[in-house]
């Protein structure tokens, strides 16, 4: 377990061990999350920048045309759920 001191200005210094462990260097950020009334959990702001790559391999990438076909499907399903029809309905069958 690791101690900080708040200062009368209300600032803490992190014990280095604590920051070797997050990664934080010299003007580094942190963010504070309420876990339970009172009890908060410290965690490294991280820059946009270190997320690049982070998701490759989990999607194939998608061409342009494939994209917009999956957006076109996107918006058709959820027209349809908005109206009320069945996403089994296709348009052949509601002309039968």
């Amino acid at each position: 377990m690791y101690k900080a001191k708040v200062t009368s200005k209300g600032q803490i210094t992190i014990p280095v061990e604590v920051r070797r462990a997050m990664g934080l260097k010299p003007g580094g950020k942190v963010a504070f999350f309420e876990e339970d009334k009172g009890e908060f959990v410290l965690r490294r702001v991280r820059s946009i920048m270190e997320l690049e790559g982070a998701l490759a391999g989990l999607i194939p990438p998608m061409t342009v045309e494939e994209m917009d076909k999956a957006i076109g499907e996107a918006v058709t399903e959820s027209y349809r759920r908005s109206v009320g029809e069945s996403s089994l309905e296709s348009p052949e069958d509601e002309a039968a």
